[in-house]
């Protein structure tokens, strides 16, 4: 186990590292004309939303992977990244409505990308919860593969919702048949630095994650067969015609 623990050290290094760059560039990287410093948020706020799309639709190919193989393998693949994409879709949200304060005027609008957003971060903690409501593996890993492929549905609803229907929430800025939105060779290379950089930093935690759980798998079954004395074990009935 050791040797496991000293192997698996460079995550951490990776996700200082990348954290690091990323800082730097958006710190670097000229205010915008009409936002001003606003527009740093813009840093994290787009690779948060990115990393929330990789890791949901990493928790689908293991979930489909489970479903057709039955290994636990792919099913700890799929929690792992789940938990991670939960967390950068909360970043997500929590930097969209801060951002959204001092442009649009409101901390929160109905607009179509943030309510499917909202969703979907309610319906990927519903499948951790779901995860948490036994200790059988097999069990577990069935009831969650499902829900993690349904769940996959919503990404290209949440991505496209820009294009779809009509909404506050500014078009994609950098896949665009057109080209990146943005212009200035400094934000554009802050903003793809940050998207590289959170992605390294969702593979290391991805690969701690995925380690972790499986020693909490292999704790459970160790746990399962201890066998463990049975209430009034000790108690015998006594023995009938024996002297006082």
């Amino acid at each position: 186990m050791q040797s496991q623990t000293r192997i698996r050290r460079w995550p951490w290094i990776a996700i200082g590292l990348s954290l690091a760059v990323a800082f730097t560039l958006s710190m670097v990287s000229p205010a915008d004309s009409v936002q001003g410093d606003l527009v740093r948020i813009m840093y994290v706020h787009v690779p948060s939303a990115w990393l929330a799309y990789l890791a949901f639709f990493v928790t689908f190919i293991g979930s489909v992977a489970y479903l057709i193989t039955r290994s636990l393998r792919w099913d700890r693949i799929a929690a792992a990244s789940a938990e991670i994409g939960v967390y950068f879709t909360g970043l997500a949200i929590a930097l969209g409505m801060t951002w959204a304060k001092p442009t649009w005027g409101v901390w929160w609008t109905w607009d179509a990308r943030l309510t499917l957003t909202a969703i979907m971060f309610f319906v990927y903690l519903g499948y951790l919860a779901l995860r948490r409501t036994t200790d059988d593996q097999v069990l577990r890993a069935g009831r969650a593969s499902v829900l993690g492929v349904l769940g996959a549905i919503q990404i290209p609803l949440v991505h496209f919702s820009v294009i779809w229907w009509r909404t506050l929430h500014q078009p994609p800025s950098l896949v665009r048949p057109d080209g990146p939105a943005i212009q200035d060779p400094m934000m554009l290379a802050a903003l793809i630095g940050g998207v590289v950089a959170f992605t390294i930093v969702y593979v290391s935690l991805m690969v701690k994650r995925i380690e972790l759980i499986h020693l909490e798998d292999r704790k459970v079954d160790m746990e399962s067969a201890v066998e463990r004395p049975v209430a009034g074990e000790a108690v015998t009935a006594p023995e009938l015609g024996a002297s006082s």
